[in-house]
């Protein structure tokens, strides 16, 4: 059987276009922010192919880091081509030149007279940076395209790629830097890789909820109704009472955890509940599927 599905398309509607705009310029201006303002001034190295154009700027002072990151991107676009789909492809192009501007053009100096607060706000900065960009259809190159690649094929997070790989890094450059300066870029990296996660993901992390209550009948319309989430009734028995249950399993998101245990324990106080978080979730109604 063929698929009648077309071509990814490049922009949807003129205001998912502005909004992924936005994303990108202000994700570029908040790295770029940490990478002039902090880290260079600092010599703390962050990862992936920024950590790379840091390291070689640090050689190579005339030539500035932004140039360079540029550089080192160009061969990963066809990856992102390839693997994750032209609109992303053409939207990273639009990522790494923004970081690239912005890394060339805005040095707001920063100096808060204290390394370990400086590896924190760099790490706060840079996550958030990466993790707004990657909110729109697009990325900032580098190594958010490895992310975005694995996350699609092996559901593998954000943020355990970009650790990962920055701490290869890490460990390439233990030998050019102090151990004092290395210890505060881990801080760093550590920072940043689960500001990222917390950003992409947001409030749309999905909660899987198993619900067991004799008043499993009420509950499960109040769900319908009231939350607009569908409910599997599940058959079930109790292992010492043998008794035969209903159990209701729903899928909701972090927002609508507070309402739903409000509405279970309004019905049924005792009502037995366990909520558990999801990897992924795939559905057109209630799925955190990536948007690339």
């Amino acid at each position: 059987m063929t698929s009648n599905k077309g071509p990814q398309p490049l922009f949807t509607t003129p205001k998912r276009l502005l909004l992924d705009l936005f994303y990108i310029i202000v994700g570029s201006l908040l790295c770029a922010v940490a990478i002039n303002g902090i880290l260079i001034p600092n010599e703390f190295v962050t990862g992936g192919i920024t950590g790379l154009a840091l390291l070689i700027h640090r050689f190579i002072p005339s030539v500035n880091a932004g140039w360079i990151y540029c550089l080192f991107n160009l061969p990963l676009f066809s990856l992102a081509w390839m693997a994750v789909g032209r609109r992303f492809f053409f939207y990273s192009i639009l990522g790494a030149l923004s970081l690239t501007f912005a890394m060339a053009f805005v040095h707001v100096p920063i100096d808060l007279e204290d390394k370990m607060l400086d590896a924190l706000l760099a790490g706060l900065l840079i996550g958030s940076g990466v993790g707004i960009t990657l909110r729109s259809s697009g990325s900032q190159g580098g190594t958010d395209i490895l992310s975005v690649l694995l996350l699609k094929r092996f559901s593998i997070s954000i943020g355990n790629t970009v650790l990962c790989v920055n701490l290869i890094l890490l460990a390439m450059v233990i030998f050019i830097n102090s151990l004092e300066s290395v210890l505060y870029t881990l801080i760093v990296l550590f920072v940043s890789s689960k500001v990222v996660s917390l950003v992409v993901t947001g409030l749309s992390q999905r909660k899987a909820v198993f619900i067991i209550s004799n008043h499993w009948e009420q509950i499960s319309k109040e769900i319908l109704k009231d939350i607009h989430r569908g409910v599997t009734i599940l058959e079930g028995e109790g292992g010492y009472t043998r008794r035969k249950e209903h159990v209701l399993y729903t899928v909701i998101n972090f927002r609508e955890l507070g309402q739903l245990k409000r509405l279970i324990q309004h019905i049924d106080e005792d009502a037995f509940i366990v909520i558990s978080n999801t990897l992924e979730v795939v559905n057109y109604r209630i799925g955190n599927q990536p948007h690339w």
